[in-house]
């Protein structure tokens, strides 16, 4: 045993010996790949050159979260109203909560939802209703209570009924623009979620596009993911556009992607502009543990400084899609009502 270790290390030394020169070449190669990697992910700040926040008519709307509002300890009307009246958005997404409407089996409660969109109605919004067991909002998917004992194909079943109900109650509405179908489904990374059924997926789409003739909606992480599967399914293409994320090995990492990334990733999933939004622009701060509202100053300016929430609204100006619907603006109203109103002014002059 000992011969043999020592004729693997004397191999070893003479290997060394004869490709020193290579094996330099290959650890400095290596350390100028993992600079080159800090410089463009942690280092560097990647704002438009020229930030004037000057837009195509229309071009900006919000999500709205019934659920966000309640973590944030606001009234989901009272934020709404101001989103409405105050920043006069005419775009609003609006996830329809699965375990809202029917948080007991068979019996519909859309009391919050009807709301909603009649409320817009009045100030002619324009609605992207989002629908499916996975939609936006931590943890992703959001059945019922009542689900949780049931089998996967007898949830798939009751998710197929929820979306007919829902579908069938507004597809007369006229403010209502694109049905959303399910959220970032291929993102298998992010969410406490079962695995995708690609198949359950379509059948899903299906349903709808039997139900309403309105474009479907189908969306994807814009940094995480190809689009080749999803560009088979639905009309329209939604993407997230993030520009500052954290990671556990490196902390807050930025992205150096220029806009022709996205527009080169659509071109190759042959998805046409006209038929590309962002569903989900970075304009609140990222979490890494416990709530926002625990976020101090220093915690929020890691990743959405006041000048890093204008650099990401003028980088998706300057993406030049159909439209951008902004994330976060229930934290824009919390932040202003606790005495920073800087996002939610700046808002007010986008709208």
């Amino acid at each position: 045993m000992n011969r043999g270790i020592k004729n693997f290390w004397n191999k070893y030394k003479n290997f060394r010996k004869k490709n020193y020169k290579k094996i330099i070449i290959i650890k400095l190669t290596l350390l100028f790949l993992i600079l080159l990697f800090f410089i463009f992910f942690k280092w560097l700040n990647y704002y438009p050159n020229n930030i004037n926040l000057e837009h195509k008519p229309d071009y900006f709307g919000v999500t709205f979260s019934t659920k966000y509002t309640q973590e944030l300890g606001l009234d989901y009307q009272e934020v709404y109203q101001a989103i409405l009246y105050d920043l006069d958005v005419k775009k609003i997404r609006i996830p329809f909560y699965w375990d809202e409407i029917e948080k007991d089996r068979d019996k519909y409660d859309f009391e919050v939802y009807d709301y909603l969109i009649n409320e817009g109605q009045k100030n002619n919004v324009d609605f992207i209703i989002s629908i499916g067991r996975r939609i936006p909002r931590w943890p992703e998917c959001h059945s019922p209570n009542w689900t949780h004992n049931m089998s996967e194909e007898e949830i798939q079943k009751e998710v197929l009924e929820m979306i007919e109900i829902v579908v069938n109650r507004y597809k007369n509405n006229e403010s209502v623009e694109f049905w959303q179908i399910e959220n970032e489904a291929f993102l298998s990374t992010f969410g406490v979620c079962p695995a995708l059924d690609e198949d359950f997926l379509k059948k899903e789409f299906e349903l709808v596009d039997s139900l309403d003739d309105r474009k479907k909606i189908i969306t994807s992480s814009g940094e995480l993911k190809f689009w080749n599967n999803e560009a088979k399914i639905g009309d329209i293409f939604g993407t997230t556009v993030y520009r500052i994320v954290y990671n556990s090995w490196f902390g807050f990492v930025k992205y150096p992607f220029p806009t022709s990334f996205y527009h080169l990733k659509a071109k190759l999933a042959g998805i046409e502009k006209e038929n590309m939004m962002v569903l989900e622009l970075q304009t609140e701060p990222w979490v890494v543990k416990g709530s926002i509202t625990q976020l101090s100053e220093e915690e929020i300016n890691k990743s959405l400084s006041v000048d890093q929430f204008k650099a990401n609204l003028q980088y998706s100006i300057n993406l030049d899609l159909n439209r951008v619907y902004t994330w976060g603006v229930e934290w824009w109203y919390f932040e202003k009502l606790y005495g920073n109103s800087d996002y939610w002014e700046i808002a007010k002059k986008l709208f």
